[in-house]
């Protein structure tokens, strides 16, 4: 049990940095003869699906390297990651049979864990004034293998996960002593 919790936090940290490439890898890793076994997925026609997927996923992959595109993905990502994650997380409890924990439950936390990261990126985004590359990069990386650990090797990807939730509390700290250091030099100056 402890295994499919840590697949489900892999799977929702990848939500909260990419929200369609996750769901690629997770749709072409558990696709079925009648199509897709996902909620909300199996409703629409598997080409119609896919298309969407691999578009918005080039997007994601080219579109982050740039300024606006990093705006346009930070407002789609803030809005629709709760869903994305909280999908993928009952999609990977569905596939390894998770039935001790509600599903609801399973979906809540998939989902804020999804939007606690994705608020923590858009910290980031605006405290910078944009993400550079390099970091895009790495989180694109990040984002395939915590899916890809989330099937093959849940502890690792767990970990991962719980890694960068520990980032994101360390990071609220810091913007905390960015704020107040801003307020003291701002109040200063009048």
């Amino acid at each position: 049990m402890l295994t499919v919790i840590l697949a489900v936090l892999s799977a929702s940290a990848a939500a909260g940095m990419r929200l369609a490439l996750p769901l690629l890898v997770l749709s072409l890793f558990y696709y079925e003869d009648s199509g897709f076994n996902i909620p909300l997925l199996a409703y629409l026609d598997p080409r119609i699906v896919l298309a969407i997927l691999i578009s918005w996923s080039l997007f994601e992959l080219f579109g982050s390297k740039q300024l606006l595109g990093q705006r346009v993905l930070q407002v789609v990502q803030l809005l629709f990651s709760p869903l994305v994650g909280a999908v993928i997380a009952i999609s990977i409890a569905k596939i390894a049979g998770l039935e001790e924990i509600p599903i609801w439950l399973i979906g809540s936390i998939g989902g804020l864990f999804a939007l606690v990261l994705t608020l923590v990126q858009a910290g980031w985004f605006f405290r910078l004034r944009g993400i550079p590359t390099w970091v895009v990069l790495i989180e694109d990386i990040l984002c395939f293998f915590l899916v890809f650990f989330a099937f093959t090797s849940p502890l690792e990807g767990g970990l991962i996960a719980l890694l960068l939730l520990w980032l994101a509390i360390r990071s609220s700290r810091v913007w905390r002593d960015w704020y107040l250091a801003t307020k003291q030099s701002s109040s200063g100056k009048s």
